[in-house]
């Protein structure tokens, strides 16, 4: 069939193969928690899932044991974690800025994945100051006998009283690595939040950077008024 000369040339879009199509589609499905990727197996609808509400507030840190499972048992899940510490890691200078301390003072750093019925929910690497711990038993966040008590309870533990922290929320895209441990697409929508522990005489006594997955979990700020 010829063309015919009197009509005019009209610039049509060429669309990518179908192939890469799907995959854009899987891709934001997945990160929506509509569609979940099984490796070696392939792509599924999702089972429905609740979001997980995460409680940012003051008073949870007025209770016995790990803040994080009081919460998880208040929505009737279990909470659990996995962690990994290493002690004597030397202070990046990011790190060094938020505890006060100089780049390089050595630190103890802990790495957290955060489970809710067996799921991750949560990331968080936290960094203390070595030498505010050393030689005490609370120096491994999660061994001895204060292990998962949280900051503030181990803190009590060695005399050091916490009075308040401060967090700064931002959200961003998942690192190929966050995703990977959350079960989410390498640009999923998370929320990052840098949070500082503070003594009552001002010095910093923990700091960490947690990250939240958007489609999976929803996180409620909770502000005490004093009268």
């Amino acid at each position: 069939m010829g063309t015919d000369p009197d009509l005019p040339l009209v610039e049509v879009d060429v669309l990518p193969p179908q192939s890469d199509v799907i995959r854009r589609a899987q891709e934001l499905l997945i990160s929506q928690g509509v569609l979940e990727g099984l490796a070696g197996s392939g792509t599924y609808v999702a089972e429905p899932r609740r979001r997980v509400r995460v409680v940012r507030s003051s008073a949870r840190e007025q209770r016995d044991g790990s803040p994080f499972r009081a919460d998880m048992k208040a929505m009737g899940k279990y909470g659990d974690w996995e962690s990994r510490t290493e002690a004597k890691v030397p202070a990046p200078v990011e790190i060094a800025a938020r505890l006060g301390i100089t780049e390089g003072d050595l630190c103890v750093r802990t790495a957290y994945e955060f489970l809710a019925d067996g799921r991750p929910v949560q990331l968080s690497t936290s960094w203390e100051p070595y030498d505010l711990t050393a030689g005490s038993l609370v120096v491994l966040p999660e061994g001895g006998p204060h292990a998962g008590a949280g900051v503030v309870n181990r803190m009590a533990a060695i005399g050091v009283t916490v009075s308040h922290a401060v967090e700064q929320p931002e959200p961003r895209q998942a690192t190929a690595e966050e995703a990977s441990l959350l079960g989410i697409q390498k640009a999923a929508l998370v929320t990052h939040i840098r949070r500082t522990y503070y003594s009552n005489d001002g010095r910093p006594v923990e700091t960490a950077d947690i990250v939240v997955p958007a489609a999976h979990c929803e996180i409620v700020y909770e502000i005490p008024i004093n009268r």
